[in-house]
C-alpha cells in the first residue's frame, strides 16, 4: 500500500476490500453517504474520531489504522513494540506460560506473516532433518510445512492439509491487505502439489495434520488463540497455534517424545 495515499483513498481501498458499497458502509457507520463520499474523495477532511470509527466498521488492522491516521495528519494511536521490549514483558510471560503449559503437545507463537516467534520444547523433535535454510531466521511455519524439503514429505494427507493452509493464508492476506502475505501465498502455490486422493474427503468436522513417524501415523488437530483486546500492533498480530492429539496413539507418542523415549 502506497504511503503517499490520502486517508480518503485508503478508506476507499479498505471498503472495496471488504466488498462494501458506500451505502453499506454509511449505514453501518450511521453517517450519510454524501459525507462518506466527500471523505473518500478528499472534499471533506475527517476528524480523528471519524477515521477510527470508520476503521472499526471496516475491521482495519491496527497497523493500518496507524497508517490511516498518519495519512490524515494525525499521530498514531497504537503502540508497536518488539516482543522482547520491557513494555510487553507481561504479555511475553503469558505467552511463555501458555506454551510450556501445553507440553507435551506442540505449541508455537507466530507473527502476522506466520514467522515463528516462540515455541515449546515439544516442537523441536519435528524439526529434525529439516535443512537449515528452512529454519530461518525467520522460520516461516507455512514454508516449513509445505516446502518439498520441509515437512511436506512426512505429511500423509498433504493434499488436504495444503488446501487447508492455503485457504487460511488467502483469507489472512485478504483481511490484512499485507503484500508480504500475498507474496507468500504465491510462493507456496508454486510448490509441487500432490495429486488429490481418489476417495472423497473425510467427513471429520476438524482437519487434522497427519505425520508419518517411525512408529505410525501421528494425527494432530490445531487451535488458534489471539489476544482479546490488544492496543499494541505486535500483540494484535500475534497468534498462538496449539496442537492436540486426535487419537490415543498420537497422545501416547507425544508423551513418549517428551520423556525422551
Amino acid at each position: 500500500m502506497n504511503n503517499s495515499q490520502t486517508a480518503g483513498a485508503l478508506l476507499r481501498q479498505w471498503r472495496q476490500r471488504r466488498r462494501l458499497s458506500q451505502l453499506d458502509l454509511a449505514c453501518e457507520a450511521e453517517i450519510s453517504t454524501r459525507h462518506l463520499s466527500f471523505v473518500e474523495t478528499g472534499r471533506s477532511h475527517p476528524s480523528r474520531d471519524m477515521l477510527l470509527h470508520l476503521a472499526e466498521q471496516l475491521e482495519i488492522p491496527l497497523r493500518e489504522r496507524n497508517r490511516l491516521l498518519g495519512a490524515a495528519g494525525y499521530a498514531p494511536l497504537y503502540s508497536q513494540h518488539d516482543l522482547s521490549d520491557d513494555a510487553l514483558s507481561a504479555a511475553r510471560q503469558a505467552i511463555d506460560q501458555l506454551l510450556r503449559a501445553h507440553e507435551p503437545y506442540p505449541a508455537l507463537a507466530i507473527d502476522r506473516q506466520w514467522n515463528l516467534l516462540a515455541a515449546n520444547a515439544s516442537v523441536g523433535p519435528f524439526l529434525a532433518g529439516v535443512p537449515d535454510f528452512l529454519l530461518g531466521p525467520p522460520l516461516n511455519v507455512l514454508r516449513l510445512s509445505l516446502h518439498p524439503e520441509g515437512l511436506a514429505p512426512r505429511i500423509v494427507n498433504l493434499a488436504q492439509w495444503r488446501a487447508h493452509l492455503l485457504m487460511r493464508l488467502q483469507r489472512d492476506a485478504e483481511i490484512s491487505g499485507d503484500p508480504g502475505l500475498h507474496a507468500l501465498l504465491e510462493e507456496l502455490r508454486s510448490y509441487p502439489a500432490p495429486e488429490a486422493p481418489a476417495e472423497p474427503a473425510s467427513d471429520a468436522v476438524l482437519m487434522p495434520v497427519q505425520l508419518q513417524t517411525e512408529a505410525g501415523v501421528l494425527s494432530l488437530i490445531s487451535t488458534t488463540t489471539v489476544f482479546g483486546t490488544p492496543n499494541d500492533v505486535t500483540l494484535a498480530e500475534l497468534a498462538l497455534e496449539t496442537f492436540f492429539p486426535a487419537d490415543a496413539f498420537s497422545a501416547e507418542y507425544l508423551r513418549g517424545l517428551a520423556k525422551g523415549s
